[in-house]
């Protein structure tokens, strides 16, 4: 066995820098010589092609060190608003020193020498930016192979970089080209068109509350829709209403993703179960329910939220990149039409560890912006509120778009904020008429990008996760007027009650498979 050589092969090993490339005999990275230098010899014969070229590649682009200087010599001449050609091309590159490093005005003419027509030149960048990537997936890859062998490395913080060195690929160099107007005009005209004729008044995913549909028509795909409000309020509740509603929706359904970094999956569904059954969340939590409410969970509850398209992903401490994977993976299948995010605050940051956790919520909620804008869906995230609200005087206790907590870049990159509000949070017990204001919820539209803004009042019933709306909630729920958590029989908030707890409504009303519980 040759000693010097196993050493060798463990120097290389431990080496925390070395290009996997080094590791492969008889490999050299990817490149296309010819085709870069067929772009810069373009770019210095025909007037608009360094516009062209310059959306697709940076000097960091190409692979030989010359071709990489005369391009960035390239960039500063436009900087400066002068033409690119031989000559200017050469003067800056003798302004800075890098002419003979280059190899001399010889090889600079060269370059042109080669190109025949500058028709291709588009596909021969985006030829030359693919090379690159490949390069920068090995030289990642190598880098982390070297760091894994380390047993001092911590094997998150590497997943972790290696998540953001991905993604700055992506980031830096997969971007979306520009649209001539006449296309975006009859693919405008064309959706217009369709919604003339449509009867319905709701044009995105519904939220299955009329009152609020009438203001945002259903949920627009590529919109950030932000829900804030103070613990306890009912985030978690309405969003999983909403949830509901847009996946059990009669005409519509859609499919939905919650992601809940508070909250495990199993706690999600008992909400749910209780939304759909009208089986107190207290009796299904603890298990303690009588023959009958049994049986209304599993007939009303189980077997229609077993046919709902929901996903449930509980990962904790999710990270942008995480997410966007995942919600690429379903909306691959086509299994995707909506994101709920519970919640903002929770989740974690890029590996900068420069920067601070203000400057992680507005990259998080630019990125949020950005995959639904991506995938073409809504993205409803919740979102904490500061302690501001509790400081302000009686009386003036609705949230502002100042009380977003921890980054003003959330109010500006979202579409649509909206706050919930419930008097009886504050012990506001009744409202200017002095009667009862019990589970009166305020949703207010604080920012509307493509429309109104305006205040919608539902009915909170906490006690079976469900929200309704304020005219019919009298009418329908079996629990109206009842405190937030009934008990089996006892007194209330509002003194001594006696009732017969009687089963959901839904057991008296003929529902199709088709239509939604609620």
């Amino acid at each position: 066995m040759d000693l010097s050589n196993t050493k060798k092969d463990r120097n290389i090993r431990r080496n925390k820098t070395v290009d996997l490339s080094t590791l492969v005999y008889g490999k050299i990275p990817p490149q296309a010589k010819e085709l870069e230098e067929a772009v810069l010899g373009a770019v210095m014969l025909e007037k608009n092609a360094f516009d062209v070229a310059v959306e697709i590649l940076k000097a960091e682009c190409f692979y030989v060190d010359a071709h990489q200087r005369i391009f960035a010599a390239m960039v500063r001449l436009a900087s400066k608003s002068m033409p690119i050609d031989i000559l200017t091309v050469v003067e800056e590159l003798k302004a800075a020193g890098e002419l003979e490093m280059v190899g001399g005005p010889f090889f600079v003419t060269r370059l042109t020498n080669s190109v025949v027509s500058t028709a291709n030149l588009e596909a021969h960048a985006r030829i030359v930016l693919q090379k690159f990537i490949q390069r920068e997936l090995i030289r990642i890859s190598g880098e982390i192979i070297g760091e894994a062998y380390e047993d001092a490395t911590d094997v998150f913080e590497l997943m972790d970089k290696a998540e953001s060195k991905l993604y700055e690929i992506t980031d830096s160099h997969l971007r979306k080209n520009y649209s001539d107007i006449n296309q975006v005009l009859a693919k405008t005209l064309k959706r217009i068109e369709e919604l003339r004729k449509s009867d319905e008044d709701v044009n995105g995913v519904p939220s299955g509350f009329h009152s609020l549909d009438k203001i945002t028509h259903g949920w627009q795909s590529t919109d950030l829709i932000i829900i804030a409000a103070r613990p306890s309020v009912g985030k978690t509740a309405f969003a999983l209403n909403l949830a509901l509603n847009a996946a059990m929706h009669a005409t519509k359904p859609t499919s939905v993703a919650v992601f809940s970094l508070e909250m495990s999956t199993g706690q999600l569904v008992q909400r749910m179960l209780s939304t759909v059954s009208d089986v107190l969340l207290e009796k299904i939590s603890t298990g303690k329910m009588e023959e009958h409410e049994m049986k209304q969970l599993s007939t009303r509850g189980i077997d229609r939220l077993s046919n709902a398209r929901i996903f449930l992903d509980d990962t904790p401490a999710l990270n942008i990149f995480e997410l966007r994977a995942k919600c690429r993976r379903l909306k691959n299948k086509n299994e995707l039409g909506m994101v709920v995010i519970d919640y903002l605050q929770l989740m974690s940051g890029t590996a900068d560890r420069n920067s601070n956790r203000e400057q992680e919520i507005s990259k998080i909620s630019r990125d949020l912006k950005g995959l639904a804008k991506e995938l073409e869906i809504p993205v409803i995230a919740l979102s904490q509120l500061s302690r501001e609200v509790e400081k302000r005087k009686e009386g003036n206790k609705m949230p502002q778009l100042s009380d977003l907590r921890e980054s003003g870049a959330i109010e500006q990159d979202a579409d649509m904020v909206m706050f919930l509000y419930r008097p009886e949070y504050y012990d506001v017990t009744s409202d200017e008429f002095g009667e009862s204001n019990k589970g009166e919820t305020h949703v207010r539209i604080a920012k509307h990008r493509n429309g109104m803004l305006d205040t919608v009042k539902l009915k909170a019933l906490l006690h079976v996760q469900r929200f309704e709306e304020m005219e019919t909630v009298d009418t329908f729920s079996p629990f109206a007027g009842m405190p937030n958590r009934p008990s089996g029989g006892g007194a209330g908030e509002d003194g001594p009650r006696m009732f017969i707890q009687k089963g959901s409504r839904m057991n008296d009303m003929d529902f199709t498979d088709d239509e939604p519980p609620f």
